[in-house]
């Protein structure tokens, strides 16, 4: 199969474009990085790509939380409208199938119960409980105390910020395409991935990239809040191999499948710290108390309909992976 990858010499794009050779698939690499004028905001562009190309992989985007809304209007350019030209000319060229790559972010929180009042959905994080280093949403109704657990694919979608927004957008928009051109659509939501040729030193960079970073100058991590956030950290060769499997299955045409892409073994920012300084032989984490406003307080994945319907698993361990990430590979 013929595979035009968006983004494909970014952090993930890089590795699925090794997958799908590994695969004895033919991946073709679109990304202003490896090619002037190679823009998914650019329709001539984006259409002198799609020739002779059977499937698209969706990796191009604008990520992570970014600058409140100061810078909107860039997210949307990169993120919504980049999508809806390539699916324009996905439709013009008859390319029928396309595996995006979604995020997690779009459910906003992750999965909560109240004991007298079963699912419930917090809003979001309110600033003067922030500033008072109350971390945990409580209750919407009573106010109780919530348990958590991992989100699956038909929780209610929920931004809470720009970036989220956005990929949000590039789900509907690929939902749409699939319904009016009988296409084959598949999402896959990214928890956080992690490891080899993660960016380093941008506002835009995963909190892994971040404590790296200061390890690597020496410095302690700094945790925000307080360390306790959960999350799903998972290797980026794992996603690259959810993105074949991905390809390779029969999902049905005119919808999009949404799947959740995690590791499936929750870990805490603190222990992700406290991992990544110990693989280095660095400073102890440093717990701040900080936060950021649009930040959600825990999600991770079930990705169970990942494993069960497209036979993937996930291959590299939490221990194994902090162990290479801190290396450098």
């Amino acid at each position: 199969m013929r595979v035009l990858v968006t983004g494909g010499a970014g952090f993930i794009g890089s590795h699925v474009v090794e997958a799908l050779t590994a695969r004895g698939h033919d991946p073709v690499v679109f990304d202003r990085r490896d090619r002037p004028g190679a823009d998914v905001r650019e329709p001539a562009a984006v259409a002198r790509a799609l020739d002779g190309v059977d499937a698209v992989c969706h990796q191009a985007a604008k990520v992570g939380l970014g600058d409140g809304v100061a810078d909107a209007a860039d997210y949307v350019a990169h993120n919504a409208l980049g999508t809806a030209v390539l699916l324009s000319a996905m439709a013009a060229a008859g390319v029928g199938r396309l595996v995006l790559a979604g995020s997690m972010v779009v459910y906003g929180e992750g999965h909560y119960a109240c004991p007298r009042h079963g699912t419930v959905r917090p809003g979001p994080r309110a600033v003067r409980d922030l500033e008072a280093g109350r971390y945990e949403p409580k209750c919407p109704v009573c106010g109780s105390e919530l348990a958590t657990g991992p989100v699956a694919e038909d929780a209610a979608a929920d931004p809470r910020n720009v970036y989220a927004t956005t990929k949000l957008t590039q789900e509907q928009l690929a939902a749409a395409w699939a319904r009016s051109e009988g296409g084959t659509a598949v999402s896959l939501r990214y928890h956080n991935v992690y490891g080899p040729r993660m960016p380093r030193d941008t506002p835009y960079a995963g909190v892994a990239s971040f404590f790296r970073s200061a390890l690597a100058r020496g410095e302690a991590p700094r945790v925000f809040e307080d360390g306790r956030q959960r999350r799903d950290f998972v290797h980026v060769r794992d996603v690259a191999a959810a993105n074949v499997a991905a390809l390779e299955a029969d999902t049905g045409r005119g919808a999009l499948t949404a799947y959740n892409a995690g590791s499936g073994v929750p870990h805490t920012v603190g222990e992700l710290a406290g991992a990544l300084a110990e693989a280095c032989g660095g400073p102890a984490p440093v717990v701040t108390g900080e936060y950021r406003l649009g930040d959600v307080r825990h999600i991770t994945a079930d990705s169970s309909r990942l494993r069960d319907e497209l036979g993937w698993k996930p291959e590299v361990s939490f221990e194994d992976g902090m162990q290479e990430f801190a290396r450098g590979r």
